[in-house]
């Protein structure tokens, strides 16, 4: 039962949900969180923490970054991620989105990238 109240209560925040709804288009660094949500880089590494102890989220760290991406092995947790971000207003999500999309083509013209696996779209 302790297992399934640290789910529900990583779910219970919208920050949380936004964080998921990124992390479905493929895998990000903090750096690519704080920017697609404008905030600061403490809060983000705590929501993705909250994540990560619940199992929803997994990373990988490559050199001095860390990657995250959403951790798609057990059925019910994907099942409750997916229940819970269908009900994110769209305004929120294509607002991250649009900053996500910015951030990202801002970091290749600075030449920052480093190459990663296939499928991910973090360049730090």
């Amino acid at each position: 039962m302790s297992e399934l109240t640290t789910i529900f209560k990583a779910l219970s925040d919208e920050t949380r949900l936004r964080i998921i709804k990124l992390l479905e288009q493929g895998e990000l660094c903090v750096c690519d969180i704080t920017a697609a949500l404008d905030v600061v880089q403490p809060k983000v590494s705590f929501h993705l923490s909250t994540l990560k102890e619940a199992g929803l989220i997994k990373d990988r760290k490559q050199g001095k970054w860390i990657h995250y991406s959403l951790n798609e092995k057990e059925l019910f947790r994907r099942m409750l991620v997916l229940s819970a971000c269908e009900r994110m207003r769209d305004g929120v999500i294509t607002a991250d989105r649009k900053r996500l999309d910015s951030f990202l083509g801002n970091k290749e013209q600075s030449g920052t990238a480093v190459a990663l696996k296939p499928k991910t779209r973090c360049r730090c």
